[in-house]
């Protein structure tokens, strides 16, 4: 990949007309979108997603779930953090904290999947913090519950949030420090007794073709509805109670700025984001995305963990929750430095 980065995302108000002109009940992949981004041989490759083969754009944009800074009831941290040990000019050309903490890999590089469910925001934020409760403390055993994100983070006092149909990171960070999270694994988990609160969602393959074995579709699964909001481990036969199972956070904050992000991210561990999604982005299959064609469909969320270059384009190395059969094993990268689809203008953490 060595051509250079092309021109940046629209502006925020033109992103917005985009929207307005959207037709909701028109085919989310257009097979002439995905030869046009091939065509010009930019710095990613896009491909035939069946998770949206048969799609409207309404439907696709359901699985998007945050609101960006500019657009109604966008909720920002109480706080920024400005200072950091981190000079400058120490700062490395690449940085994987899959790397950085080995003993955290398993936690840091888990690719999960929210399923037919707007729950980025709920995994973005949760992931965040279970990596950084482990850098902090060496335990790699307990997984977060997003499920009780979900469910539980919600209204005024969590940024707006609003289960299923989307939320904010900043309202989630909120959460974990008002009132913590519980364990929680995977749709694989339920019934197993071994989280507190497991994702009761099927895991189900996202745009992807062909499915891989033993998956199915999430053209084949329902669009669920936000979980009830519970006081109690979902799992009976965990064996811990559910006050007694909770992880709080110390403090929630924003970043802002390029090196500060890599700061943060070398000294306390990865970042919950937040960038605008186009229907190119849809088609992703590898390299280092940015937006190219297609109009504005919503806000996602999602966890960064690192950064690099490649053939002379830099990126953020960034995991998605729509399980490793997408993207690059589930991970995508992102063109660093220009603010790419504002994501570098929405990133919330904390400290455990």
């Amino acid at each position: 990949l060595t051509h250079p980065p092309l021109s940046s995302s629209l502006s925020h108000s033109s992103t917005m007309i985009s929207a307005n002109l959207l037709d909701l009940n028109a085919p989310a992949i257009r097979i002439s979108m995905i030869e046009e981004i091939n065509n010009m041989k930019t710095t990613w490759k896009a491909a035939v997603p069946i998770r949206f083969q048969n799609a409207t754009i309404a439907e696709v944009k359901k699985q998007l779930g945050t609101i960006m800074p500019g657009e109604e009831n966008y909720y920002a941290p109480e706080e920024e953090k400005t200072l950091f040990k981190t000079e400058t000019t120490a700062i490395p050309d690449s940085f994987d904290a899959r790397d950085a903490w080995p003993q955290c890999a398993s936690v840091v590089g888990r690719v999960r999947d929210q399923s037919n469910c707007g729950s980025c925001w709920a995994f973005g934020s949760t992931e965040a913090f279970n990596d950084r409760y482990c850098i902090k403390t060496g335990d790699a055993s307990h997984v977060f519950s997003p499920y009780d994100t979900l469910g539980c983070c919600s209204g005024i006092s969590c940024g707006f949030s609003m289960g299923c149909n989307g939320g904010q990171p900043s309202g989630a960070w909120k959460y974990f420090v008002n009132h913590g999270v519980p364990t929680g694994g995977d749709w694989a988990d339920v019934g197993t007794g071994s989280t507190c609160k497991p994702y009761a969602m099927k895991s189900c393959a996202h745009h992807v073709d062909p499915v891989p074995a033993g998956m199915v579709s999430c053209t084949e699964v329902e669009t669920y509805k936000t979980p009830s909001c519970t006081a109690t481990c979902d799992e009976s036969a965990y064996g811990t109670a559910y006050s007694k199972d909770l992880y709080k956070a110390s403090s929630s904050y924003s970043v802002k700025g390029v090196s500060n992000m890599q700061k943060e991210l070398m000294e306390q561990g990865t970042l919950s984001v937040a960038f605008s999604v186009y229907e190119d982005f849809e088609s992703y299959s590898s390299g280092i995305y940015q937006h190219v064609t297609g109009k504005y469909l919503g806000g996602h969320a999602i966890k960064m963990i690192g950064w690099g270059e490649e053939g002379g384009v830099p990126y953020w190395t960034c995991v998605n929750s729509w399980n490793d059969s997408w993207g690059e094993k589930g991970t995508f990268r992102i063109l660093r430095g220009s603010d790419e689809c504002g994501i570098e203008g929405s990133v919330v953490a904390g400290t455990v």
